[in-house]
C-alpha cells in the first residue's frame, strides 16, 4: 500500500530536478539531435536505476537500527533546510529566481564551444547530477519505514509527467512555479527530517500524536518561512539586489 505523504514529497522533489534535467537535454538535442541526446539521458537514468535497485537491497537485510534512522533524519533535515532557505531567499528578493530559459541559453552557449562527444557528455552529466538528488531522497524515504515503493513511485511519476509535458511543448518548462514547489518541498522534507531525527533520539514518546505531528511540523515550517519572506521584504532596502 502506498504512503501518499511519501509519494507526494518524492514527486515534488523529483519534479523540480527532472525539469532542470529536461532543459539540459532539450538544449543538447538541438545540437546533436533527439536520438543522441535521448541516448545520453537514458544512459544516465540507467545508472540511477542501478543505484536505486542496489540501495533497495539494503531493505532485505532487515536493518531497523536507531543510528540509521538518525542518519536519515539528519540528512533530510539538512537537505530540506537548504531548499527552504533558498526558496525564502528567492521569495524575499534576495536571490534571483531560477530561470530555466537562462539555463537553456547557457547550455546552448556551452555546446557551441564543444564537439558531438562533449555534447553527449553534457546531456549525460546533466541528467545524472540532477538525478542524484532524486536518488538520495528516494533512498532516504525507502530506507525508513519501508516506504521504498512509495518513494520510487513518486519519483517515477514525476519523471513521466515532466517528460510528457516537455515533449508536448518542446521548450524549457519556464511556466513551472519552481520556487513555490521548492518551498513546499523544503517544508515537507524538513518536517520529515525533524520527525525522524527526534524519534531516533527519544523513541516513540518523542511524538505522542504519532504521524499527525508531521502536519503540525509542516505548518510550523511553512508559517515560519512565509513570515521570514514578509519580514525580509518589509525591512530590506528598496532596490537592493542580491
Amino acid at each position: 500500500m502506498l504512503d501518499w505523504t511519501v509519494v507526494t514529497a518524492a514527486f515534488l522533489t523529483a519534479a523540480v530536478e527532472w525539469v532542470e534535467a529536461f532543459t539540459i537535454v532539450l538544449a543538447v538535442s538541438l545540437s546533436i539531435g533527439w536520438r543522441a541526446a535521448g541516448g545520453a539521458a537514458l544512459a544516465a537514468l540507467a545508472v540511477l536505476a542501478v543505484m536505486t535497485v542496489a540501495t533497495g537491497g539494503v531493505l532485505n537485510l532487515g536493518l531497523e537500527v536507531r543510528w540509521l534512522q538518525l542518519a536519515i533524519g539528519v540528512f533530510l533535515l539538512l537537505f530540506g533546510v537548504r531548499w527552504l532557505a533558498k526558496a525564502v531567499a528567492r521569495g524575499a528578493g534576495m536571490k534571483a529566481m531560477h530561470d530555466e530559459a537562462e539555463i537553456f541559453a547557457e547550455t546552448r552557449a556551452e555546446l557551441s564551444r564543444g564537439d558531438r562527444s562533449a555534447s553527449w557528455l553534457i546531456a549525460f552529466k546533466g541528467v545524472l547530477l540532477e538525478g542524484l538528488e532524486v536518488w538520495l531522497i528516494v533512498a532516504a524515504f525507502g530506507l525508513h519505514g519501508r516506504a521504498w515503493i512509495s518513494s520510487g513511485a513518486g519519483a517515477a511519476a514525476a519523471l513521466v509527467v515532466v517528460l510528457a509535458a516537455g515533449l508536448a511543448v518542446r521548450a524549457p518548462l519556464t511556466r513551472v512555479p519552481e520556487n513555490a514547489i521548492k518551498f513546499v518541498v523544503g517544508v515537507m522534507i524538513t518536517a520529515f527530517g525533524t520527525y525522524w531525527t527526534f524519534e531516533a533520539v527519544a523513541g516513540e514518546r518523542a511524538w505522542p500524536f504519532g504521524d499527525l505531528s508531521l502536519l503540525a511540523l509542516a505548518a510550523f515550517y511553512a508559517l515560519g518561512g512565509l513570515s521570514l519572506i514578509a519580514l525580509i521584504r518589509r525591512t530590506r532596502p528598496v532596490g537592493a539586489t542580491a
